[in-house]
């Protein structure tokens, strides 16, 4: 079952992330109807992530307006950096970044935040509390710990491998890449029929808006899983049969399409927003 809140998260991700405005909360609950989302079930949401600091909002008499705040903007800019730019092409040179991480007993929550963290930055367990990256991710770590102020629990090394390190047994002990590219097969397998019957569909003069609409907010919202589950290893690293790449490009190709309709959609529902009576800006968190 998808949750609201993951389905705003692709909706400000994809759609309204670089908007310079805030955006009226009707015209959320408009572009959320289409994909199940009551109107209730809209206004819920979106007050229990202001709450969580992801959106701030502004009153306008009876009106609200929603935004992104600074965590919301930094957390989708770096999800759709690693979507459409990952990381299988940047050189390797061998060396891992490790890090070890003893965090109290007594602080399980913050434990499992730095656990989600570390394989959002595309770490593997080597087992206790002992993490490996073949990444440089130095920036990314530092930026982590001073997030979750977790920095006297953590120690970090630059390594190469020895003896009984060789890369294929690490990254076949850190991670289960059989299990991710299967992913990406069924993601392949599910999307090629529908991309190949959209495809005909423009060339028939068929198709609307709003199903482009829908049938890209569906695309991205199961794609963009793929960055929480694969660690994207260089290429050096992969299995040969790696299904990545092709579902990478489906993702890409299939997108491209669906934008010009998509995008047209999204604009004529946030033209019927009312006109803001004030200046932008000074909005609550």
């Amino acid at each position: 079952m998808q949750r609201p809140q993951d389905l705003v998260f692709t909706l400000f991700g994809d759609y309204l992330l670089h908007r310079k405005s805030p955006v009226w909360v009707g015209s959320l609950i408009r572009l959320l109807q289409p994909l199940g989302v009551s109107e209730p079930a809209s206004r819920t949401v979106l007050s229990r992530m202001v709450g969580k600091g992801w959106l701030e909002s502004e009153r306008e008499g009876r009106r609200s307006f929603y935004d992104l705040t600074r965590a919301g903007r930094r957390l989708l800019e770096t999800g759709k950096e690693r979507i459409y730019h990952p990381d299988w092409d940047k050189p390797w040179d061998g060396s891992w970044y490790l890090l070890a991480y003893s965090v109290p007993e007594d602080e399980r929550q913050l434990r499992g935040r730095v656990r989600d963290r570390l394989a959002w930055l595309g770490f593997g367990s080597l087992g206790n509390g002992l993490w490996i990256s073949p990444h440089d991710v130095e920036a990314e770590v530092e930026e982590m710990a001073a997030a979750l102020q977790v920095g006297d629990y953590l120690a970090c090394f630059r390594a190469t491998g020895a003896a009984f390190s060789e890369p294929a047994r690490l990254v076949e002990k850190c991670w289960d890449l059989s299990a991710i590219n299967g992913r990406y097969e069924a993601f392949i397998e599910r999307h090629v029929p529908e991309f190949t019957s959209y495809r005909d569909s423009l060339d028939g003069g068929d198709g609307s808006d709003e199903e482009s609409y829908v049938l890209r907010f569906r695309l991205v919202h199961e794609y963009r899983d793929f960055p929480r589950i694969d660690p994207y290893l260089p290429r050096s690293l992969l299995p040969p049969n790696w299904g990545g790449e092709c579902a990478a490009h489906l993702f890409n190709t299939y997108h491209d399409l669906l934008s010009t309709p998509a995008d047209r959609y999204v604009e004529s529902v946030l033209e019927e927003a009312p006109e803001r009576a004030v200046p932008v800006g000074g909005g609550t968190a």
